[in-house]
């Protein structure tokens, strides 16, 4: 059944009631990506800052990824237990401090320790977010409303982009980095004020939480579903060329590697961003119609990305030409929403009341990515004297690791998939009309 149409007993009614609660969820994630991203057009700026190299540049982002990947599972646990409103005020005062921290950092040190405080509380926003749409809207609606999430966390990156780099050479490092800490605590009283877990009436049912037992279980559960590793897989394959590109390494890429200008680069950044926000919507539409669509999506995605790259890194010229670089940074604007896909394998193949764990296993994949093509860059590229060509070649072994992974997991996720589907319907011809 490649439509879905219909509405699940129990789902949740959605409405405008749910738009608005929603809407205060992903304000949250939408200012996690701002500070998330905020290193990605200032990294050149850091590096003169507190005088490092490229290996340590890369060890922001790498800590800060190390500790987003590292909580993928205890929060989505949290989520599953203490629900969405908590943990999303938490990670709002983490990510704000984290924020904060780094606006006035002395050193090297202190400011790769208000990156991880970052990282932290980032790591609470998007499984919340993803948690709040599954409790507030149909089922049916889940894959554009993910998508949607995502694109919302992509005008996040936007803004880093366009707004603080401009304030960030207009003011300078501590007033533009203080000044957009104020938003973290903006979404933090709108949070305690408006959001809800769940519409009344839709209540979880409870659930025994027996301690290390219930931790042990919850994670065994989920990643005993083909499902739930495939989604992983997914994730890890798609995301990370875009999220490395636009974290750190696009913009000197792009300024050492390419010769443009830092106006140019910024503008092509802004480009990958663009591009992810409106292959999003097309992503999240056709497979809220097509279920079956998301593996081909997925695979498209990464056979693009890998073609872009192979073109890029072996121009034979000095300097790829613009034509070629505005196609690489549309493709790379597909990951994103790719991405996302990961979540689609993950969702019907767990219960509600695991929904959280499972998230997290999947989140985990494309973050464990990209933090070690950010290592792995850095690394190479002190190693060869800046070479970019031979640097960015950690991609592709990283999306062959990925694609092996999906090619052997795609059969059984399928097979759960239909036997799930079956059973449902069965238990719903036998229920007994009230």
């Amino acid at each position: 059944m490649n439509r879905a149409t219909t509405t699940l007993p129990g789902d949740p009614p959605g409405g405008r009631r749910a738009v608005a609660v929603w809407s205060i969820g992903v304000a949250v994630y939408f200012v996690a990506v701002i500070f998330r991203t905020s290193l990605g057009v200032a990294g050149l700026d850091a590096a003169d800052r507190f005088h490092v190299n490229a290996s340590a540049l890369s060890t922001f982002s790498i800590l800060q990824l190390l500790v987003y990947a590292g909580m993928q599972i205890p929060v989505g646990l949290l989520v599953d237990r203490l629900g969405t409103k908590k943990v999303l005020c938490l990670g709002a005062v983490l990510f704000t401090a984290g924020q904060l921290g780094f606006a006035f950092s002395p050193s090297y040190g202190t400011a790769l320790a208000s990156r991880a405080l970052l990282g932290c509380g980032d790591a609470m926003t998007f499984i919340s977010v993803l948690r709040l749409g599954t409790r507030w809207f149909p089922a049916r609606r889940g894959p554009f409303v993910a998508q949607l999430a995502g694109l919302v966390g992509m005008a996040g990156n936007l803004v880093s982009t366009l707004v603080l780099a401009r304030l960030l050479h207009g003011l300078g490092w501590t007033p533009a980095f203080a000044g957009s800490a104020l938003a973290g605590v903006v979404v933090l009283v709108l949070t305690l004020l408006f959001l809800k877990d769940h519409p009344e009436g839709h209540e979880p049912e409870p659930f025994p939480h027996q301690g290390a037992a219930y931790v042990r279980r919850q994670i065994a559960e989920a990643w005993r579903e083909p499902g739930t590793r495939l989604g992983m897989w997914v994730h890890f394959t798609t995301q990370f060329p875009a999220m490395v590109f636009l974290l750190l390494w696009g913009l000197p890429f792009l300024v050492q590697a390419q010769g443009l200008s830092r106006a140019t680069a910024g503008e092509l950044l802004t480009l990958v961003v663009l591009s992810n926000m409106v292959v999003g919507l097309v992503y999240g539409q056709v497979v809220a119609r097509h279920h079956a669509a998301r593996l081909p999506l997925a695979l498209g995605t990464v056979a693009a990305t890998a073609v872009m790259w192979a073109l890029t890194l072996a121009w034979p010229g000095a300097h790829a030409p613009m034509a070629l670089l505005l196609v690489l940074c549309v493709v790379l604007g597909a990951c994103g929403p790719a991405s996302m896909l990961g979540f689609d394998f993950a969702r019907p193949a767990n219960p509600p009341e695991r929904q959280g764990t499972a998230s997290g296993i999947t989140n985990m994949g494309g973050f464990i990515a990209s933090m070690t093509t950010l290592f792995a860059i850095g690394v190479l590229l002190d190693a060869t004297g800046d070479d970019y060509s031979v640097a960015f070649c950690a991609v592709f072994v990283l999306q062959a690791l990925g694609l092996t992974q999906i090619l052997r997991l795609r059969g059984r996720a399928a097979r759960r998939e239909r036997e799930r589907l079956v059973a449902s319907r069965v238990e719903t011809v036998h229920v007994p009309a009230a």
